[in-house]
């Protein structure tokens, strides 16, 4: 991504939290790379480089800066189609897939070839997918470093390192700061005795945290979520040299830190890495409000800074989208909750939550009867059971880093998986941002359609956020029906 110095330097000049995220300054004065919001005083401008990501500052030489935390910058929501794979293959790699995995591996994840995959990434970051990787590494040490008490031995093999020689190294090489030296100068909130730890997750104002709850808690699943007292709370399974790892996390709103809370138990910590982030595509983190916002007009006034929630598991979501005629009805939730007591995986949480919802694997073995019998039609129950196999399987992934039109199409080829839910799945668990469901019952009431082909028509004037302008009138209805 090209970037205009002076433009860069006179945003830096605003601190306009809108921009954080966009760029970082590499200041040749001290050696230090910031985000543009940092509190420091600022450098001349002689003095600064400008970074699309901290990868790229990185590799110029800077180190990153102690008071702003360049690792707790909000990212980059997925744009044209070389973005979007280029930044489905970052999310992989922020959550350790190069730890264990191959590059082919991880090529054959998005759908592209090793070496296509290595151009686009290098056109859209500058460095390489060795480079980025290695930076998330260290950037996820220093983030455990300065937020738990956990030992460095344990920080090192949690961020990905394969050796503890390996990850000083790397650390004194890249920072000039033994790790240890690092761990006296921070005052970490989570004394290593704590039975949670808590990180911060930043985001660019505004923020529609009220609107966020409330479209969840209409969707919410009995014994696998809870909100109450502007918190979040979850059950989740994540996997870890082969085996679940199960336990649950909270998130609340920290508005005067433009950041989200995040609370897990110590027992999540060698899936951090994993986990974070889910939180943020859960939440929509990485979006432009300023983009976007404006694009949709007075649709957004109402609520500015709403965003898309997204999924922890892309195929939980998919079931919520199969299980009921809305996902936000009474008998939808009544379902899915018989679900998870039924099939779901044991657990303890805050809350009474007591179940982690079931894996595709588990459903998989599932006679569709079984799954009938939760309340649902029988044709539900068979494209939930035959989506089950698809994705146990490996043959369709419901995430961001999935090839797009390839899984729109096999979704599609499932009997029983009708347009609108193929839409709510594109929506929420591939994150994709022009998801729109034109047979949708509600808008074309309330906007006034009788087809679906004209209310598609209608929703050209939202492309490509045309994911959030569904979200602002499902809020706005279902604000209406309270």
């Amino acid at each position: 991504m090209r970037l205009d110095p002076d433009t860069c330097y006179q945003t830096m000049l605003s601190r306009d939290r809108r921009f954080d995220g966009w760029f970082f300054v590499g200041v040749s004065s001290t050696g230090i790379y910031c985000r543009p919001v940092c509190p420091v005083r600022t450098p001349q401008r002689q003095n600064c480089h400008f970074f699309s990501n901290a990868a790229a500052a990185e590799r110029a030489g800077f180190r990153p800066c102690l008071r702003c935390r360049p690792e707790l910058a909000p990212g980059n929501g997925l744009l044209d189609v070389s973005s979007r794979l280029a930044r489905a293959a970052a999310t992989l790699i922020e959550e350790g897939f190069l730890n264990t995995g191959r590059l082919a591996d991880l090529a054959a994840r998005v759908g592209v070839t090793d070496r296509h995959l290595r151009r686009i990434f290098d056109a859209q970051f500058g460095v390489s997918l060795m480079e980025f990787a290695q930076t998330q590494r260290l950037l996820m040490a220093k983030r455990l470093l300065t937020d738990t008490r956990l030992p460095v031995n344990a920080v090192a093999l949690t961020a990905g390192f394969g050796s503890v020689r390996r990850f000083n190294d790397l650390f004194l090489k890249q920072y000039g700061l033994n790790p240890l030296r690092f761990r006296k100068e921070t005052d970490a909130p989570n004394a290593s005795n704590a039975e949670s730890v808590t990180f911060p997750l930043g985001y660019r104002p505004p923020f529609c945290w009220s609107g966020i709850l409330a479209f969840l808690a209409r969707r919410q699943t009995g014994g696998v979520e809870h909100i109450g007292d502007e918190i979040y709370t979850r059950t989740l399974a994540l996997s870890h040299k082969g085996h679940d790892i199960h336990g649950w996390f909270s998130v609340r709103h920290m508005p005067q830190r433009y950041a989200l809370e995040v609370t897990l138990p110590m027992l999540l910590m060698p899936v951090v890495g994993q986990l974070l982030p889910r939180v943020r595509r859960l939440f929509d983190l990485d979006s432009r409000p300023d983009l976007i916002d404006p694009h949709l007009g007075d649709l957004a006034d109402g609520q500015p800074g709403m965003r898309v929630p997204g999924a922890v598991d892309g195929f939980e979501i998919a079931v919520c989208a199969l299980a009921g005629q809305s996902p936000h009805s009474t008998n939808t939730q009544r379902i899915l909750s018989r679900i998870a007591e039924r099939f779901g995986t044991q657990v303890s949480a805050p809350h009474a939550l007591t179940r982690v919802f079931p894996s595709a694997a588990k459903l998989a073995r599932e006679p569709a009867s079984a799954i009938e019998g939760t309340g649902m039609t029988r044709k539900r129950a068979e494209a939930i059971v035959a989506l089950a196999i698809e994705v146990s399987s490996g043959r369709i992934r419901l995430e961001p880093a999935a090839p797009l039109e390839e899984t729109l199409h096999a979704l599609r080829n499932i009997h029983g998986i009708g347009e609108w839910a193929v839409q709510y799945i594109a929506m929420r668990a591939l994150a994709w941002p022009n998801a729109f469901p034109p047979c949708d019952l509600k808008l074309k009431k309330r906007l006034g359609y009788a087809r679906a082909s004209a209310l598609g028509r209608h929703a050209e004037q939202w492309e490509p956020w045309r994911a959030y302008a569904t979200l602002h009138m499902w809020s706005q209805l279902e604000g209406q029906l309270r």
